[in-house]
């Protein structure tokens, strides 16, 4: 009896035991780990909107997935000053710390947005600096301009303790620093040495190794946010430089999906062109839906005042429809109306020039009248009097070039070659087309009268 009761006790722990087990290793991974996690955002290439979308979802994943530090991998010869504003503003909002890990060059914005960091680690060789306010056309921005950047600069350096006359020397071309060759005339940009020296750089680190051993994060899980291809296009079709391009690729391709019969290449071209330009804005958080359909009902109402005129009223309508959807869409107003400007100038032109030199086909040859109404096909306007040529008349009025003879029982209107001929002097028909009868006095008269 006692043996059973040992053989059900066994039993029971044994039992008891493999239940366990489970609920052990389901403890064990509901525990949090204890290793910290970096995040690691590239900022590569020019500084833009579409860069400005991509950080703003990398640093929401960065808090969703519970990240300890972020670092920014800085490699950017610059770019536009408001996605820079914007990318530091987002910077300053994040609780998460922020490294700013200049891998190559902080060129201009992208010494902005370092300073808007929580500290700054260089690779040897780097460079940071050189951020003068230059306009499209590469000239020097307005004061008005430099002034404000010159003084975002200074209060970016002064968030973490930096001497800001450093940061005002990268802006301001005036400031005087010869020992680091930003004399008088020249921008500052400094070596990952000179950095350092300064204490603009707060360390040195080759590799990520070294960074995270000066971050104290030697153990930490690495996590890398990766620009998917979606944004990759975004980026590239949001660039300032691109977008004109694209406007005017989709304007001559529908004009020219006009000149050509049925629907080909420059249709094709014209339509891709702009949803390449609605895709990017879209994916970027530019524009929504309503851009979109405001952008499809004013092609709509062009198709309709080509087929069915309307005395402008669609057509105007239809091309406002699509410059307001280009405008919600983009996120400068001043941008985008440019980039109109230039692809209507490039569209005129290219256009006059082909149906100049190639005529009207396709459907535009429905839009625009091109036939004439000859002789030969039975349309007369006036009928030419050729048998008039030589007869004799006598003016009935005098003809100051114009004025009334008679030709037998005929009044006809009649016109000199240019001089002036007396009421009741004989003239003699030299010329006639449709309804102009050109007269000049006769000889036989001249003569009579000498």
């Amino acid at each position: 009896m006692r043996r059973k009761l040992l053989i059900r006790f066994y039993l029971s722990l044994m039992v008891a035991a493999f239940c366990l087990i489970p609920l052990q290793f389901f403890v064990h991974s509901q525990t949090p780990t204890s290793q910290p996690i970096v995040y690691y955002i590239p900022v590569e290439q020019t500084v833009e909107r579409g860069l400005e979308a991509f950080m703003k979802r990398s640093i929401e994943s960065a808090i969703e997935e519970g990240a300890d530090h972020i670092v920014l991998e800085i490699d950017t010869p610059g770019g536009a000053v408001d996605a820079a504003g914007n990318i530091a503003r987002l910077l300053r909002e994040t609780d998460i710390p922020i490294t700013a890990y200049v891998v190559k060059d902080a060129i201009s914005a992208g010494a902005y947005i370092s300073l808007n960091a929580d500290q700054i680690v260089m690779a040897p060789g780097a460079l940071i600096g050189s951020a003068g306010v230059i306009d499209g056309a590469g000239n020097a921005a307005e004061e008005k301009m430099q002034s404000y950047w010159i003084a975002e600069m200074e209060e970016s350096a002064k968030l973490n303790d930096r001497d800001p006359i450093y940061a005002r020397a990268m802006a301001d071309n005036s400031v005087d620093l010869p020992e680091y060759n930003a004399e008088k005339g020249r921008f500052l940009t400094l070596t990952s040495g000179d950095a350092y020296e300064v204490g603009y750089a707060d360390a040195l680190a080759s590799n990520r190794a070294e960074l995270l051993e000066f971050l104290q994060l030697e153990n930490a899980i690495e996590k890398d946010m990766e620009v998917s291809f979606a944004e990759q296009i975004a980026r590239f079709v949001t660039h300032p430089v691109v977008i004109p391009i694209l406007l005017s690729i989709g304007s001559l391709g529908l004009v020219l999906e006009l000149y050509s019969p049925g629907f080909g290449v420059p249709g094709i071209m014209g339509i891709s062109a702009l949803l390449l330009f609605f895709f990017g804005h879209l994916f970027a958080g530019f524009a929504g839906l309503e851009s979109v359909i405001l952008f499809g009902g004013g092609i709509v109402l062009i198709l309709i005042e080509i087929f069915v005129p309307g005395f402008g009223i669609f057509g105007v309508l239809g091309i406002g429809s699509i410059i307001g959807s280009m405008i919600l869409a983009s996120y400068s107003t001043v941008n985008i109306l440019i980039s109109l400007l230039i692809a209507v100038v490039i569209t005129t032109i290219v256009s006059i020039l082909i149906f100049k030199y190639f005529g009207y086909r396709g459907p535009m040859k429905k839009i625009v009248f091109t036939g004439a109404t000859t002789t030969e096909e039975g349309y007369i306007s006036n009928v030419t009097r050729d048998e008039l040529i030589g007869q004799v008349g006598e003016t009935i009025t005098p003809l100051r070039p114009s004025g009334m003879a008679l030709f037998g029982s005929d009044r006809l209107d009649v016109v000199t070659e240019g001089g002036y001929i007396e009421q009741g002097k004989e003239v003699e028909v030299v010329y006639t087309s449709g309804s102009r009868i050109v007269v000049r006095e006769a000889k036989k008269h001249s003569q009579r009268e000498e």
